[in-house]
């Protein structure tokens, strides 16, 4: 953790870049080590080996931004930094919301090799808030509404890369296709 705050402040030319890149790198710490963090609620239909399970999630609010690049970790990266300052009180009410988890990334493909992805990063809107979400003033933020569904789910600890995200969907195709 060291290298990571050094490098913040190396890089960083505003000190107030520099505040917040920590005030970001000690929530994503807690949520890390936490075990306190906020799921949305789902129930779990059948388990699917030790690895998989069968999970339906209610219908949830989360906040979102959608991004387009050639590459995950730099969407990724962006993302989360937008969706951070709006749970650090980017939002009409300057009002802080709590860090949850997971932390999502929807991956639309463009239409060829070279073409651009199509990346939206989300937050799950804790329960407290669920009801009446803090509306985000940055346009690039929104609040999405999904309704319920049913997901094939594999749980990992860490963040999600380039690496880890080509891994768990080669491993899935796998397991499925054996199925």
């Amino acid at each position: 953790m060291d290298v990571i705050l050094s490098l913040v402040l190396v890089n960083s030319s505003d000190w107030r870049e520099a505040t917040s890149g920590l005030k970001m790198l000690k929530t994503i710490g807690q949520a890390l080590f936490s075990t306190g963090l906020q799921y949305p609620k789902h129930s779990n239909l059948e388990s699917k080996g030790e690895d998989y399970e069968v999970r339906t999630y209610e219908v949830t609010n989360w906040v979102s931004t959608t991004l387009t690049g050639m590459e995950l970790d730099p969407a990724m990266n962006a993302g989360f930094r937008r969706l951070f300052k709006y749970i650090q009180g980017e939002n009409e009410r300057k009002e802080k919301v709590e860090m949850t988890a997971p932390v999502t990334c929807r991956v639309e493909p463009g239409a060829g090799p070279a073409c651009e992805t199509t990346f939206t990063v989300s937050f799950f809107i804790p329960e407290q808030n669920q009801a009446d979400p803090p509306k985000p003033t940055n346009p690039e933020v929104f609040i999405e509404n999904r309704p319920e569904f049913t997901a094939f789910v594999r749980t990992y600890g860490g963040f999600t890369n380039e690496q880890t995200h080509t891994h768990t969907h080669t491993h899935t195709h796998i397991y499925i296709y054996a199925l």
